[in-house]
């Protein structure tokens, strides 16, 4: 499926979407963003999808958000249409049912950053680099840069990238944890590839909950894991089944607490 600037190919267990916007370095607009959600919402869906690959078209991975869909914003349009919106979008790509793996085959900048630190999983080419360039513009980090990257990789890296404006190196983002796996110029999606063979391997509602339990953990969206972990575990007993009977047949419910 293509859905603007965003492909999807299904291969078996395993979803490939591809940021498609290379004359652009793939910078992200709108109309980018609301592809990725359809993306997004489309491998969610599909019940054969136990693993997520996401990667760039072309030299970039991402180059960030494009300036000229922003620049022109006023300063409510700026927080709403813009920032919230990419933010509601990168949310949706980060609690994916499914692990995600960032296949990094060009630079992650900025909001390329913060889309790459969306994944579960980041392996990246070694000519490439990353940073969080916002402070040079003007601006901060507003799709979780300091946010969930804070809570994945550590506050310190991230101060230097933030404040300090360093850009690094696959390797040197390796060595900070930022990176899980550094390979040659053009072996990312290959590379990406044999890990998520190696993840759908696994039985897929085991990773789905130690997905939910990893990310409460970690800090991140405790309520919305809680309950989802509560909802899965309820779903599957003979209390649930009863109880939608009793309610299409109109009856009362006699529920045996059946797990």
């Amino acid at each position: 499926m293509t859905s603007g600037t965003v492909r999807v190919d299904i291969e078996g267990h395993i979803a490939v979407m591809t940021v498609s916007r290379p004359e652009k370095l793939n910078a992200l607009d709108l109309d980018m963003l609301k592809a990725l959600a359809v993306a997004t919402d489309e491998v969610e869906a599909n019940a054969a999808v136990r693993v997520a690959i996401l990667t760039g078209d072309g030299k970039a991975f991402s180059a960030g958000g494009d300036i000229k869909a922003w620049g022109h914003m006023d300063a409510q349009q700026f927080g709403h249409a813009w920032v919230r919106y990419g933010h509601r979008v990168f949310e949706r790509l980060a609690t994916l049912r499914a692990p995600l793996i960032a296949a990094l085959n060009g630079h992650a900048l900025g909001g390329g950053l913060e889309l790459a630190g969306a994944a579960d999983i980041r392996i990246a080419e070694e000519q490439i680099k990353i940073g969080l360039p916002e402070t040079g513009l003007g601006m901060v980090p507003g799709w979780s840069g300091t946010q969930r990257l804070v809570k994945r990789f550590g506050a310190q890296v991230i101060r230097r990238m933030a404040l300090g404006g360093e850009i690094f190196t696959a390797e040197e983002a390796r060595q900070f944890g930022v990176v899980d796996k550094v390979v040659a110029t053009g072996a990312a999606v290959d590379a990406a590839r044999d890990y998520a063979k190696r993840i759908a391997a696994r039985g897929p509602a085991a990773l789905e909950v130690a997905k939910l339990m990893i990310a409460s953990a970690n800090g991140e969206d405790n309520g919305t894991a809680v309950e989802a972990l509560g909802s899965i575990l309820v779903a599957k007993t003979g209390d649930l089944r009863e109880g939608v009977a009793a309610f299409s047949e109109k009856r009362p419910a006699e529920f045996k607490g059946e797990w």
